[in-house]
């Protein structure tokens, strides 16, 4: 991989996202050679996706380039490959372009989506965790529309029109607003001669409520304001199977629909080679409250990939941006600590609470015992998410676009730069 070797401990990231990207900018490289492994040269605001999906957004303001971030950080280098495996035994890791050691290893490669082993619904449905995603599906629910003004089968019309979101969680309502918004504000302008009252956005949840994770009654002013905004709303019904265009679930209920976006459950993603036996719930590796890997001294696990299970935790700790950026800080400051040779502290959690957006002048945010919703939540909303991109172009770019849309009610240009192509049925 051409990486020197030198008089310094070698420690490698694998995953720039938020953890390991944290890791890497608060590490001391005058007491570390530092080597990033990612399988993308930029890192992903992914919480913002769903505004690329929806055309709210170009995908170059919530992403940015890896080598720009860490261009003044010496003993440091970037990698662009995938990781294949890691032999813990030998301290190596193999990836597409060569193998690397390692003195400390940092795995911080997040999650995946995880479609509870439907095969059918994981080859046809449309996932939403990476750019590449959010730009299929960006192509996708704009050309659904240029192909419904083609044609007259009215039931074709239909599905090309409706749209199934399966996860009522932030990243599900998030989109379904955005949707719902596209239909109400949006495309009418674009479309004047498509019938726009054909078009339906359901949204289903197993759970009895939307937001479930948080309080009652932020999940009440979510579900109130999706209906204002004509979303329709599916609670405690699971998605079975998605074939031929018909969506089934555990109910009476059954959707045509040509996209099934799928918004339903992730799980840790990480390389081969780690014990199995070590695998905890949502198949991710449990570590102590020092996020190191069980059985293995020099190997952390962070983030998504990662499950603390200790006497603080001892359900873990949910699969949040938060808690990903936390443990990446925390990192950081142990290996400097342990640089100069100070006690290491366990990694303990500050939740800072959570939030959703619903749409224009709507979100709910809770803080510790604080609940509040509405046009303030939405500016906590928005403020709290322009500070955590990386890069100032990228934030100057996101609240440009954000006034613009808010007082043009015109989000995007919505292109089709390149069109979706549906995989082959099996």
């Amino acid at each position: 991989m051409n990486i020197p070797t030198i008089d310094l401990p070698r420690i490698v990231v694998i995953g720039a996202g938020f953890a390991g990207l944290q890791v890497a900018k608060k590490i001391d490289t005058n007491h570390y050679q530092l080597v990033l492994i990612d399988k993308n040269n930029y890192h992903t605001f992914q919480p913002l996706l769903y505004q690329v999906s929806s055309a709210g957004l170009e995908p170059d303001s919530i992403a940015y380039p890896i080598r720009k971030i860490l261009r003044k950080k010496k003993n440091t280098f970037y990698r662009l490959t995938n990781v294949e495996q890691i032999d813990t035994e030998k301290s190596i890791i193999k990836t597409a372009i060569g193998d690397i050691g390692y003195d400390k290893l940092v795995i911080a490669t997040g999650a995946t989506n995880n479609f509870f082993g439907n095969d059918s619904i994981a080859t046809h449905s449309l996932p939403m965790k990476s750019l590449t995603d959010a730009l299929n599906l960006r192509s996708k629910i704009l050309g659904n529309f240029e192909k419904a003004l083609n044609t007259t089968d009215l039931e074709r019309r239909e599905e090309l029109m409706n749209f199934v979101i399966v996860g009522a969680g932030p990243t599900g309502v998030e989109l379904a607003g955005a949707l719902a918004e596209l239909k109400n504000k949006i495309l009418p302008n674009d479309f004047p001669d498509l019938d726009l009252r054909v078009m339906k956005i359901h949204l289903i949840e197993a759970a009895p409520r939307v937001l479930a994770p948080m309080h009652e009654r932020s999940s009440e002013k979510a579900f109130t304001a999706l209906r204002k905004l004509g979303v329709h709303i599916w609670t405690e019904t699971f998605v079975t199977d998605y074939k031929d265009n018909v969506v089934s679930t555990n109910g009476p209920e059954s959707f045509r629909t040509d996209t099934l976006i799928w918004a339903a459950g992730v799980k840790g993603d990480f390389p081969e080679g780690l014990n199995a036996t070590e695998i905890g719930r949502g198949h991710r590796i449990i570590t102590d409250d020092f996020c190191i890997a069980k059985g293995v001294d020099n190997v952390y696990i962070l983030g998504d990939a990662g499950l603390i299970q200790s006497e603080r935790y001892p359900q873990g700790l949910p699969m949040l941006a938060s808690v990903a950026m936390q443990q990446g800080m925390y990192l950081a400051k142990t290996f400097n600590r342990l640089a100069r040779n100070k006690k290491t502290l366990p990694f303990i959690y500050n939740d800072k609470g959570s939030m959703a957006t619903i749409g224009r002048n709507k979100a709910v945010v809770e803080v510790k015992k604080f609940r509040f919703q509405g046009f303030f939540a939405w500016l906590v909303w928005m403020f709290v998410h322009l500070m955590l991109l990386v890069g100032f172009r990228n934030r100057v770019v996101v609240f440009v676009n954000w006034m613009w849309n808010y007082f043009r009610y015109n989000n995007g240009l919505r292109l089709i730069v390149r069109p979706y192509k549906r995989p082959a049925k099996t």
